[in-house]
């Protein structure tokens, strides 16, 4: 069994808790407006590994780890290719390394297979790092190509499986830079059981050059980070403390 890997960081410090290995695997269903990765979209692109030579490249750097550190694995989307993923993490876990998802949750669904695999995978799964890009559904189609409400649902199923979750929400003026709509978000998040940590990410344009070199139009052209009042804002909102 492979996994398609776009690309790994040996000492990663804000994908999980601790010094992390971190692996960006390549394919992804949205089409964020704000993504600073389009070179991961591609379904089928990337390095082909084995989970073992994966996993043996990361534990070399696991004197570094400490007690927090472990593997994360990101994207792209890392859903797309869950049986690597339950492969790569079942093996972690019998090397006794803390197993990080960062996902957002686009892939997840009820149906079957998808559904019993997802439970498979949480059983190696030590904590889910959960993108909601924006609460509002209409919004959240214009902002990523893609609805929530699946995403959502998968914010519930977390909850009631008690699996430990850090909620990411990436601030972008105009898109979810919006307080009804932080409000909302913000409510959403006290009906779940098992969040840990909430994290305002501010958008930002070091991407932008990713998307002319693949001669892809900018959607964003123009928009400016937001400023560290309506971080600051965001941060009231979410009940964030510093």
């Amino acid at each position: 069994m492979y996994g398609y890997i776009h690309s790994t960081e040996s000492f990663g410090s804000v994908d999980g808790p601790g010094v992390r290995f971190i692996i960006f695997v390549s394919g992804c269903p949205m089409r964020c407006q704000f993504c600073h990765n389009p070179d991961t979209w591609k379904i089928g692109s990337g390095t082909p590994y084995e989970a073992d030579a994966l996993l043996r490249q990361a534990l070399r750097y696991r004197t570094y780890w400490g007690d927090k550190g472990g593997i994360t694995v990101s994207g792209g989307e890392p859903l797309l290719q869950i049986d690597f993923l339950t492969d790569l993490f079942k093996k972690a876990k019998k090397n006794g390394v803390h197993t990080t998802l960062d996902t957002s949750g686009a892939p997840f669904t009820e149906e079957e297979p998808f559904y019993s695999k997802f439970l498979e995978l949480m059983k190696y799964t030590d904590l889910v790092m959960l993108d909601i890009k924006q609460i509002d559904d209409a919004m959240h189609r214009v902002l990523t190509g893609h609805t929530n409400a699946n995403i959502l649902r998968m914010a519930q199923v977390l909850s009631d499986l008690n699996k430990p979750v850090w909620i990411r929400h990436v601030l972008v003026p105009g898109g979810s830079d919006n307080d009804d709509c932080l409000h909302r978000l913000a409510d959403f998040i006290h009906t779940l059981h098992n969040v840990e940590r909430v994290e305002v990410l501010p958008y930002h344009t070091l991407g932008t050059f990713k998307w002319e070199n693949l001669g892809i139009p900018y959607p964003l052209e123009g928009v400016k980070p937001p400023s560290q009042e309506r971080i600051e804002n965001a941060e009231k909102i979410l009940g964030i403390r510093s």
